[in-house]
């Protein structure tokens, strides 16, 4: 694990290009319903609450465990917003 730094980076990258990704459909298909999509755009930021708020926990007793899961639990969640967006049709 590299730094605290660097995953709040990692979780702001990913979650950002996600959003970014999401916008970029909407653009593309102006003809299209929008409430998924924003229901996905609304879905990542709360994820991205959730992922900061427990970096910022301070009182953890493995600290290594704890930021290995919060990447892992980052990888999940990207996963399934970038399989919705793919969804979007």
């Amino acid at each position: 694990m590299a730094s605290v730094r660097d995953l709040k980076r990692d979780i702001n990258y990913v979650l950002g290009d996600i959003i970014e990704a999401v916008y970029i459909w909407e653009l593309t298909n102006p003809d299209k319903d929008t409430k998924k999509s924003e229901k996905i755009i609304d879905e990542a930021i709360e994820t991205f609450d959730d992922l900061i708020a427990k970096v910022n926990e301070k009182d953890v007793e493995n600290a290594k465990a704890h930021f290995k899961g919060i990447n892992q639990e980052l990888e999940d969640r990207g996963r399934k917003l970038i399989d919705k967006i793919n969804a979007l049709s």
